[in-house]
């Protein structure tokens, strides 16, 4: 699909929309108020607006479509997406409004779809990414795995309509920014047999290829040699080896910061001897490896965009949780990289064993800011819902900054409280500390469990993100399935220079 910009002609931000030749146009309406769009749709169509949008029980309340075919007029399909209370709409809303828009006209025919949205309050630059990445996320559709594809097809070009002579820079990173979305998504949807710890070192290979990325990758011994032993006791469950993956974006004219990234890698998780039962959705734990997806979705975008200035390492400890005669037991003593020594009192707090001993060698790269994400706790999911992530963090700047980053990518995040008085929930009779505390307040302790092993007053924030990486129902710019959730988030950060 090319994606383009045209101009209003008076520079304001109008468009005729008459001057339109495409077959389809999608309008956004707000649902009270006098906008020029709405003016200019009632000069296109020829008819008292305001009865027919009565005639069809139109309300433009937020996701409301309405779909008029017009025989032998041009445009032949106009679309019309209710934007509901002006006062009320974001970037956010943009974004759903214009997928849903695209998305609506493409099912009806459309080839050539033009897209005018009232973006007055917006920078035209991001309001112009918005809505292509909405328009290209949008029409995302995994047929990866069906034996025989269902027929679809995808508008020739969308032209966004009306924005001032600085919008067409915003779509100079739609590209590489929604390939790195789409890779996320396909390695969260995949089947645990396809995305295997192995599979995850082979796309990390693939990526170090393609975009002249670095790749180390640790096997089993190496990991020993290093003392991992809280990720290895997670990883001797299975059949399957370990692999720790590092892959590094150096940017050409030498860096002044360097970050790391950090994703949760449990290509599956059983719970282990702690058993998820019916009702705790086992056959969906492929996607605890929604942390790894999102960090290599954002390292295929960085070695497509090459940022300047930044280093980005890219951690993932990857392995299954499994049960067999060699899996850990409950209350068994792990020894970490660091030296510290936990007590597993629910080996189906796995994650965090996992990211103990990625976080530690993390840290001894000497970075100025890291960053996991980590499918880590439901309670995170019965605290922020299904479409916000938690963030905690021991640094402002840093949260402000992915904070930032998240709300101009469309995603959101919430910062969650690192209050120390929890921590005693953690402490053990007989190790350094155990992997998990009372129920009351269950993610902050696993945030404050991970603290653990980032080195004293290193910038460090954690995103718990269990509850946004999948949608059965598909919201914003994301049909049902996995939502390649962190990706934008990242990446805008890490392109805004990783402030920490």
């Amino acid at each position: 699909m090319d994606i383009r910009c045209i101009t209003a002609d008076n520079g304001a931000g109008d468009n005729d929309l008459g001057q339109w030749d495409g077959g389809g146009l999608v309008v956004g309406l707000f649902s009270e108020g006098d906008h020029p769009l709405r003016r200019q749709l009632a000069t296109l169509l020829g008819d008292d607006l305001d009865a027919l949008l009565e005639r069809r029980r139109f309300r433009a309340k937020p996701g409301e479509c309405l779909l008029l075919e017009r025989i032998g007029a041009n445009p032949a399909t106009v679309v019309l997406v209710g934007l509901g209370n002006p006062d009320h709409f974001d970037g956010a809303a943009l974004r759903a409004a214009a997928a849903k828009g695209v998305k609506t006209a493409n099912r009806a025919g459309a080839r050539r779809i033009g897209l005018a949205m009232p973006v007055q309050g917006l920078e035209a630059r991001a309001a112009a990414s918005a809505m292509a990445e909405a328009a290209r996320l949008g029409l995302y559709h995994d047929q990866r795995f069906r034996s025989e594809a269902e027929p679809e097809s995808q508008p020739e070009e969308l032209a966004l309509l009306g924005l001032d002579a600085t919008a067409s820079a915003g779509l100079a990173e739609v590209e590489p920014i929604c390939a790195g979305v789409e890779l996320a998504r396909q390695l969260v949807a995949s089947p645990p047999n396809v995305a295997t710890p192995a599979g995850l070192a082979e796309i990390a290979a693939g990526l170090a290829r393609d975009f002249d990325l670095e790749l180390q990758l640790l096997e089993r011994a190496d990991c020993e040699a290093l003392g991992m032993g809280a990720y290895l006791g997670v990883a001797q469950g299975s059949d399957l080896p370990p692999k720790f993956i590092h892959l590094i974006y150096r940017p050409a004219t030498g860096s002044s910061r360097r970050v790391a990234l950090v994703g949760k890698g449990l290509t599956f998780d059983s719970g282990g001897y702690n058993l998820k039962v019916a009702g705790s959705q086992i056959e969906m734990m492929k996607y605890d490896m929604g942390g790894s997806a999102a960090v290599l979705g954002a390292m295929r975008a960085i070695g497509q965009l090459r940022p300047p200035g930044v280093e980005v390492h890219a951690i993932v400890a990857s392995c299954e949780n499994m049960i067999s005669g060699n899996a850990i037991h409950p209350g068994d003593v792990l020894t970490a990289s660091n030296g510290k020594t936990i007590e597993v009192n629910n080996t189906d707090a796995e994650g965090r064993l996992t990211l103990a001993d990625a976080l530690v060698y993390a840290c001894k790269l000497e970075p100025d800011a890291i960053v996991d994400l980590a499918t880590l706790t439901g309670a995170c999911v019965i605290a922020l819902g299904e479409e916000i992530a938690g963030l905690w963090s021991v640094s402002d700047n840093l949260a402000a900054g992915l904070e930032s980053a998240a709300k101009a990518g469309g995603e959101a995040l919430w910062r969650m409280p690192l209050r120390d008085s929890y921590k005693v929930g953690l402490k053990s009779h007989l190790a350094d500390l155990k992997n998990t505390g009372p129920r009351p307040g269950g993610s902050i302790t696993a945030a404050l469990f991970l603290r653990d092993f980032v080195t004293a007053d290193l910038p460090w924030a954690h995103l718990d993100i269990a509850g946004t990486v999948w949608c059965d129902k598909g919201r914003g710019d994301c049909p049902p399935g996995a939502t390649g959730f962190g990706v934008r988030t990242l990446v805008g950060w890490i392109q805004a220079g990783a402030p920490a």
